[in-house]
Order: C-alpha cells, then sequence, then structure tokens
C-alpha cells in the first residue's frame, strides 16, 4: 500500500535553451552570487562606489534563484535521507511514516524545480525601467476623451499605490476635462515596466454616457502606449537626423499662452516621428521633455522591430504590446472589466479604476510565464 506514494529519485531537466544542463547552470549562478558577496565586502571595491552598486545590482538578481536552488538541494538531501532509511529494519508505523515524508518530500522537491524553471526563463530586460506611458482618445468623440481622462487617473492612483513617482510630459486636455492626448512618465522605483507593460492597446468602455438622454449604451475607445524610458547609453540620436521646430503654444495658460514661441515640436527624419510639448513655460524645458519622449519612442520602434525579426509570426503572446490590439473593455452597466488576452473578468469595476490593478496584471504575468514555459517544456 505504501509504494504506490513512492517514485524513482527526480533529476533537474535540460534548460530549454543552451542545451547545457541546468543543474550546471544553477551551480554556476551560485558560485557568481557567492564571489560576488566576498567582493562587495572587501573595502577596496567599496572604494568604487559605481562598480559596487552595479555588483549589489547583480548580485540583488541573482538572489532569488539561489535562495530557491538552496532549497532544491536541501530538499533533494532529505529525500535520499529517507530513502537510505527505508532499507533499514522498520516497524510498519515507522515505515508509513517515511513513505509519507517520502511523498511530501517529492511533492516540494517538484515545485521547487518548477520555480526554478519559472526563474530561469530569459528576463525583459526592459522590466527595470522606469515608463513612459501616452493615452490617446480614440473612437467615440467627447466620450472617447472622458474615458482617457478616467484611463490617466486610474494610472495615477495605480502609482500612488505602488510607490512610483509620476510627471506630466505632455497633455492637451479638452473644456470638458476630458483627455486628448497626455504623456506622463511613471518611476522612481525599480519595475514599473515590468508591471505597467501590458496595458498597451486598445482599451473599450461601454456606458451610458452624461449627455445621452435615452439611456443607451454607447462604445468608446482610447489607445495606451508603454514604453521602457532609456537615457542616452541606450539611444544615439544624430542632430542631422533632427528638425526641432518652435511655434506659440494653445490652450489654457494665461497670459503666457501665444506670447512667446515656446512650444516645441521635433521630428526624427528617418523614422518620420513627431513629438510636440508645450506644457512648459521655458523653451529650453519643453525640448528636454520633447527628447525624453522621443528617445524612448525610438527604443522602443527598434527594439520592437528586433524582438518581431526574432520572433516571427509569435503574434499570441500576452505580452506583445500591439497597440492596434484590442486588449480590454470596461463595462459600467455590469460593473465589470473584462481582459481578452486572457479572458479574465473581474466585477470590481470603481476600485479597478481606483487603481487596484494588482490583480489582473499578476494574473498577466503568470499567463505570460505558463506561455513560455510551455515552449520551453516542448524544446526539453
Amino acid at each position: 500500500m505504501y509504494r504506490a506514494l513512492y517514485r524513482p529519485e527526480r533529476k533537474l531537466k535540460q534548460p530549454a535553451c543552451d542545451g547545457g544542463n541546468m543543474l550546471d547552470k544553477l551551480k554556476g549562478i551560485k558560485e557568481r552570487y557567492e564571489l560576488l558577496s566576498k567582493k562587495l565586502a572587501d573595502p577596496g571595491v567599496m572604494e568604487d562606489r559605481d562598480a559596487w552598486r552595479e555588483m549589489a545590482k547583480e548580485r540583488a538578481s541573482l538572489e532569488e534563484i539561489v535562495t530557491a536552488f538552496d532549497e532544491y538541494t536541501e530538499t533533494q538531501a532529505s529525500l535520499e535521507s529517507c530513502k537510505e532509511m527505508l532499507g533499514e529494519h522498520l516497524d510498519a508505523d515507522m515505515k508509513e511514516l517515511v513513505h509519507a515524508e517520502i511523498a511530501e518530500l517529492e511533492q516540494k522537491l517538484e515545485s521547487t524545480e518548477e520555480k526554478l524553471h519559472v526563474l530561469l526563463l530569459p528576463k525583459d530586460p526592459n522590466d527595470e525601467r522606469d515608463v513612459i506611458l501616452e493615452i490617446r482618445a480614440g473612437t467615440g468623440g467627447d466620450e472617447a476623451s472622458l474615458f482617457g481622462a478616467d484611463l490617466l487617473r486610474m494610472y495615477l492612483r495605480f502609482a500612488e499605490r505602488n510607490g512610483y513617482k509620476t510627471e506630466y510630459l505632455s497633455s492637451n486636455m479638452t473644456d470638458m476635462g476630458g483627455v486628448k492626448e497626455v504623456v506622463l512618465s511613471i518611476g522612481g522605483r525599480r519595475g514599473a515596466y515590468s508591471r505597467l507593460k501590458y496595458e498597451s492597446g486598445v482599451h473599450r468602455v461601454q456606458r451610458v454616457p452624461e449627455t445621452e438622454s435615452q439611456g443607451r449604451i454607447h462604445t468608446s475607445a482610447a489607445t495606451v502606449a508603454v514604453l521602457p524610458e532609456v537615457d542616452d547609453v541606450q539611444v544615439d540620436i544624430k542632430d542631422g537626423d533632427l528638425r526641432i521646430d518652435t511655434y506659440r503654444s494653445s490652450g489654457a495658460g494665461g497670459q503666457h499662452v501665444n506670447k512667446t514661441e515656446s512650444a516645441i515640436r521635433i521630428t526624427h527624419l528617418p523614422t518620420g516621428m513627431v513629438v510636440s510639448c508645450q506644457d512648459e513655460k521655458s523653451q529650453l524645458k519643453n525640448k528636454e521633455q520633447a527628447m525624453r519622449v522621443l528617445k524612448s519612442r525610438l527604443y522602443d520602434y527598434y527594439y520592437s522591430k528586433q524582438e518581431a525579426e526574432r520572433a516571427g509570426a509569435r503574434k499570441n503572446q500576452i505580452g506583445s504590446g500591439d497597440r492596434s490590439e484590442r486588449i480590454r473593455t470596461y463595462n459600467f452597466p455590469q460593473g465589470r472589466v473584462t481582459d481578452h488576452r486572457i479572458g479574465l473578468t473581474l466585477y470590481k469595476l470603481e476600485a479597478f479604476l481606483d487603481g487596484d490593478m494588482d490583480e489582473l496584471i499578476d494574473a498577466l504575468i503568470l499567463a505570460e510565464r505558463s506561455e513560455k514555459l510551455s515552449g520551453d517544456a516542448e524544446q526539453r
């Protein structure tokens, strides 16, 4: 009756990546982690603050893998010890306890191995970056711009809940308080892009507009683009590739508006990308803000192009970031929000629009990991 609980000793599978042994890879990661730990404690290394920070960052990125690997090896050692006990003269009650312990340890070993496979999946190199988030009203006229304002508030509340800093880089609002177009910077702590990158796409709203006298439900849309914010090192922009125009700003703003040419329009000639900024009174400040947005757009453009060439026709990827894809519907009469990529519906629309987005974001992350693991398993 007890042998049904016993399974042969598990070995770590081959990884999908480079054909090397997964166990050897994990041992190499642990050796690197221990070496970095020693270097970080060296007073001589501490004198070079930049080098010390880079090593500390690398060590932190390996810590979760090393902890899981230690748990795996400790569980495996306990499992082998229990198996050795079965060779001894044990009474029936003790044998039952040992077999039960073996079953429990093998289950733990299996779950830890699965966790290690997830941790060794290739990471998005942009996950730790800050974010440039753009919202644009789509189809639906004034109702679309008002929905854009709802999305803006949602992301601002999400940032506030999670300790991220926000900064307006550009905004174009309607007289009714709606959003024609707004560009935000969200960051200040690690991982903003890893959480918000799934927001790129078309967001659709279904509700009865305040101006609708007959109570009919209207459908409107807004587009969200999420870009990793980059610095000068990642993007090389030649002065000759830019055309910079100045013009007088428009919209609310008092006496300063329309009196000076403080607004900036930058055109990247090779790609035709155009970025405008008029929020600041200073022409120099507007130029700096516009360049921040342009760099992120160009980085996203070239990075996405490389990924498309590398990935081929992987159209179903959860985190594809296709901004023409309808990703989510916000249905006010039913109080629900539905993400169409993973088929998840949450009946907490009010809380979601107040920035309580973590449940859905976690589900998207899990779906993407499962997708990657399936591909990894096919190659093993």
